[in-house]
């Protein structure tokens, strides 16, 4: 190797995934009518190494209020939402619910999901009815997706996603079949 090409490897810098993590969460209060939500989650986007849900989306903010005002559909459901992020939507459907799954890919965003489940046991707060679970499952992935089937025969009566877009291609059966019910936000997740 040349004295040059020894320079030169010098002046190369490896960053490894912790450079892009930023995790200086902040309990912020949001209000969706009458239900006031707490969660860690950034006020700045870290938009980085797939790190886009640790932070509250406008998607997800205009998801809930349409949520909060059609409550109703949420009565006595099983939900699950794709692309949790720092989970905001679940939350407020545990409100209704009786079963919520919230899942995501990126293990940093799952941290901060499994500490905002955490946050909303310690509060003192009886307004909550359902059990909140997060899972791991990125998009097209069939063994994360059958692990979260297993553990719920039925399926689930609702699946949600905000502000979140498939990169994959994915077949139709993938992720949501076709058992349809009054509305059309009203799907039964299969892996048929």
């Amino acid at each position: 190797m040349s004295r040059k090409e020894e320079e030169e490897d010098d002046d190369i810098v490896c960053l490894d995934e912790s450079f892009f993590i930023d995790d200086n969460y902040q309990i912020t209060d949001f209000t969706f009518g009458s239900h006031v939500l707490q969660l860690y989650c950034l006020q700045s986007a870290s938009t980085d190494f797939d790190l886009t849900g640790q932070l509250v989306w406008p998607g997800a903010v205009l998801l809930n209020d349409y949520l909060t005002k059609n409550a109703n559909m949420l009565q006595g459901c099983s939900v699950i939402e794709l692309g949790s992020g720092v989970g905001i939507t679940g939350v407020l459907c545990s409100r209704f619910c009786r079963e919520v799954v919230m899942t995501d890919h990126n293990e940093e965003v799952l941290k901060i999901l499994n500490k905002n489940i955490k946050l909303q046991e310690s509060l003192d707060d009886t307004i909550c009815c359902a059990e909140l679970k997060a899972e791991k499952l990125e998009w097209g992935n069939s063994a994360q997706l059958n692990h979260i089937l297993q553990q719920r025969s039925e399926g689930f009566d609702l699946v949600l996603g905000a502000d979140i877009y498939i990169l994959l291609d994915l077949s139709p059966n993938a992720l949501i079949g076709t058992n349809v019910k009054s509305t059309d936000l009203h799907l039964k997740l299969n892996s048929n």
